[in-house]
């Protein structure tokens, strides 16, 4: 499988002009700390939704993804500044469903993984103009591991899909393989 080199995501700030709305090491500051949010978001629901398969099964897992994962994210939106959320093209919840930019985003991640790039090394840093204000913008790909297809897989469990069904009823994240992009993690910060 052949590779298609990317530029680091320093070179892409510089060549895409946008350097000139902060200096390259506060561009690489923030996408740090991007990268250091999505790592405590995802260690925190992944602990949670451990603790919940545990106690109660894939079900009671389903609980923590409808009402913790946002708790989560409401929690360190309050600690960091930071918009803080998930997105995906095959949404389970409306609440999170993309705008122009992030879908953009997650297009390409799936033409950089059709290209042979990994699914948990995708991602993506650019400062946009959002209602009138510099933003900086993040989003790493989620990628679909084996404990995920128990609800976002090809063969669900009928109980896990009633449960879906009721606490999600426009699902479309199901059918995925292992490995998929299931979506994104999705930041961002006003530069202004």
């Amino acid at each position: 499988m052949q590779m298609k080199h990317r530029l680091p995501l320093i070179l892409v700030w510089i060549l895409m002009g946008i350097s000139s709305t902060g200096s390259t090491e506060e561009l690489q500051q923030y996408t740090q700390e991007a990268r250091g949010l999505v790592k405590q978001f995802a260690s925190q629901l992944q602990s949670e939704l451990k603790s919940a398969l545990k106690t109660g099964g894939s079900v009671e897992a389903i609980k923590v993804c409808n009402h913790k994962a946002p708790d989560i994210a409401d929690a360190l939106e309050e600690s960091s500044h930071w918009h803080v959320g998930r997105t995906s093209l095959k949404l389970r919840s409306l609440n999170d469903t993309p705008d122009a930019w992030e879908t953009r985003v997650l297009q390409e991640f799936e033409q950089r993984k059709a290209n042979g790039e990994a699914v948990k090394d995708l991602e993506h840093a650019e400062v946009v103009t959002r209602n009138g204000v510099k933003t900086f913008r993040y989003m790493k790909a989620i990628p679909t591991k084996k404990i995920c297809l128990r609800c976002h897989g090809k063969e669900i469990h009928p109980s896990i899909a009633k449960q879906l069904d009721i606490d999600y009823p426009f699902d479309q994240a199901r059918n995925y393989s292992l490995g998929d992009i299931r979506g994104a993690f999705t930041l961002s910060k006003p530069l202004e």
